[in-house]
């Protein structure tokens, strides 16, 4: 422990040092810094004028460091710790902000890919993002803008248009565990068409005895201009998974095996591109289908879960000028679940809302934004939202102040409404879990596009969260719980002379459960990340990475108490060689180390892992 705060500390002082020594270089206005995000407030935006905290993860930077999952894409991101349930291919669990796992909402080429009743546990587990996907993380209660679910923030997934003359690059890789994995990605567009399409796949034993892991995930996006007023397009995208699931390591279920089909498909319009008025449309469909087939003495146990939704959203901008721009529209989903597992359930729900968010600029280098939301469902009833943001960035400043307030809620599920079985009953009277939210914090920007420094205060407090009553039969749920999470985010991204990155995050986490008086359970208070890379002569370049969680709590999975989660520091290298402008070999070695933890009790994750592979260019 005594050495993790070490860490901890030697990051922070890292981060200190770091700024006024840039901050020192610098000799040009940071205007030429700033990229565009989009999910912060659903119209492209530049960075320096959001007052939401986000995280935009450049998927050329992802590929450089050679992280094939989804979920170790988001890893270093502040106050996004991920909880993984054992080896690659298992469910994993987001924590934005210290929220529920069940409070974060995925976003998937414009549309929702979760509710409490569409889990998005397995594909974090197993997905990949392709070579042409922007990947958005906005923090804080965001329900304004995307309604019930994102409680803890938003992370946003979504194929970009494809760009430039025809283009793409095939990838293989082969490892310790009898991994073996590949990918292909190509692309191109001009003014008037475009198209991306990626692929990746592969299969692994992983460590443990049947947990093999076989995936697969596939993303196509088309674009045509049909006028200067009017583009078209569509998105599909599919993940596969089939994986060898032993449970806990004290179970070691020999033949248990879980399948999941996840398929997610768009078409989009653009009215009015680049005037007064324009308009986004968007219709999207989404069938996910899981199966687990658990052998047993008396026959096999088939649990078949299956999700279908239909979405309209549909969003209209005015900006009658470059000071002011509001957006408002509307959303229709009806989605449908049967589950033939725990609760029995075999419900459809349909969801109307209309939103709006002004826009505003009144004085030079001040953004304000500020909008309202209501939700109406056909089962519980509605709920009405608002969030406020400021940023103010001075003119030829480097320096952006922030801040933001939000109310958010999740949704009650079938199971909580209509679920039943022997021993429990579900209860009609929910009301959806609430969140109020602020956050107050700072972005100092390198000039020269040479990165960016960034702190973040923040507080959520919760209400009317959903628990079981087992004191009660049949059992059932209430809305009675209270909690509350506050802490620090801290990042940091270095592009320096002599082609060195430095990427770094810490998140000091306090997270309450004030119904209980007790700690949120595998939130770590202590959480962060470090990423060093270096170019060197003759196309050869590599890095070092580490990942530590400290100061956590869990349940024992044997014997289902409260304890206190050992401590882990993680540690990888990796590198390549650029051997020919097309071709380049790559190599990486996971958990250096060989360090033994669990990022959930009772399911380990992979000890020491080598990894090498090829890369060509067409």
């Amino acid at each position: 422990m005594k050495s993790l705060v070490g860490a901890t500390a030697r990051n922070l002082a890292l981060i200190a040092l770091l700024g006024p020594a840039f901050a020192a270089a610098q000799d040009a206005p940071p205007d030429s810094l700033s990229p565009y995000v989009v999910t912060a407030t659903r119209t492209r935006a530049a960075a320096n004028t959001v007052g939401s905290a986000f995280e935009a993860i450049d998927a050329d930077d992802s590929a450089r460091r050679q992280l094939p999952l989804l979920q170790e894409a988001l890893g270093g991101v502040p106050g996004a710790p991920v909880a993984a349930s054992g080896a690659p291919g298992a469910v994993a669990s987001l924590f934005l902000r210290g929220s529920n796992s069940n409070q974060a909402l995925f976003l998937v080429d414009g549309i929702r890919f979760n509710d409490p009743n569409t889990d998005y546990a397995v594909a974090l587990g197993g997905a990949s993002p392709g070579a042409g996907d922007a990947l958005e993380v906005v923090r804080g209660p965001q329900s304004t803008l995307y309604g019930a679910d994102a409680i803890g923030g938003v992370v946003s997934l979504a194929a970009r248009r494809g760009a430039g003359p025809a283009g793409g690059e095939v990838s293989f890789e082969t490892g310790t565990f009898g991994t073996w994995q590949g990918a292909v990605n190509a692309q191109a567009g001009d003014a008037r068409e475009a198209w991306s399409f990626s692929a990746s796949g592969g299969h692994t034993d992983n460590q443990r005895a049947n947990n093999a892991l076989d995936r697969a995930n596939y993303s196509l996006r088309v674009d045509r201009t049909l006028s200067d007023a009017v583009a078209v397009g569509g998105t599909w995208r599919g993940f596969l998974e089939r994986f060898g699931d032993p449970g806990d390591r004290y179970t070691d279920d020999p033949d248990n095996r879980d399948r999941e089909s996840n398929q997610l498909a768009t078409v989009f319009a653009d009215f009015g591109r680049g005037t007064v008025l324009a308009s986004h449309a968007v219709l999207g469909a989404q069938d996910r289908r899981y199966e687990s087939d658990n052998p047993g003495p008396d026959g096999d146990q088939v649990t078949v879960v299956k999700n279908r939704r239909a979405v309209l959203d549909w969003q209209t901008t005015w900006a009658p000028e470059a000071a002011q721009r509001l957006t408002a529209g509307v959303t229709g989903e009806v989605n449908r679940t049967v589950n033939n597992g725990f609760g029995d359930i075999d419900r459809r729900e349909r969801l109307w809302a209309v939103f709006a968010e002004e826009e505003w600029s009144p004085a030079a280098g001040l953004h304000l934004t500020g909008g309202l939301r209501h939700d109406d469902f056909d089962t519980f009833g509605g709920a009405t939202t608002g969030r406020v943001t400021a940023a103010w960035l001075a003119d030829g400043s480097q320096l952006k102040l922030r801040s933001s307030y939000g109310t958010g809620f999740r949704a009650p599920g079938f199971l909580d409404l209509y679920g039943q079985s022997a021993f429990y009953v579900g209860n009609p009277n929910l009301r959806p879990e609430t969140a109020r939210g602020w956050d107050a914090g700072a972005d100092y920007y390198l000039a020269d596009r040479r990165g960016t420094l960034s702190a973040s205060w923040f507080r959520t407090d919760l209400s009317d969260l959903i628990t079981y009553d087992f004191n009660v039969f049949p059992s059932t749920v209430f809305n009675v719980e209270r909690a509350r999470t506050s802490g620090v985010e801290l990042a940091g991204k270095f592009d320096l002379p002599g082609r060195t990155k430095i990427r770094l995050a810490y998140t000091y986490l306090d997270a309450e459960n004030l119904s209980e008086q007790s700690r949120l359970l595998r939130r770590p208070r202590h959480s962060g990340s470090l990423d060093v890379w270096r170019e060197f002569a003759g196309g050869f370049s590599c890095g070092a990475g580490a990942v530590f969680a400290a100061d956590r709590q869990d349940v024992d999975a044997a014997t289902y108490l409260t304890v206190d989660a050992p401590s882990f520091t993680v540690v990888r290298v990796y590198g390549a060689w650029q051997a020919t402008p097309r071709l380049a070999l790559k190599a990486r070695v996971e958990n250096l180390f060989n360090r033994k933890y669990e990022p959930v009790n009772g399911y380990p994750a992979l000890g020491a892992a080598a990894y090498g592979g090829v890369e060509w260019k067409f």
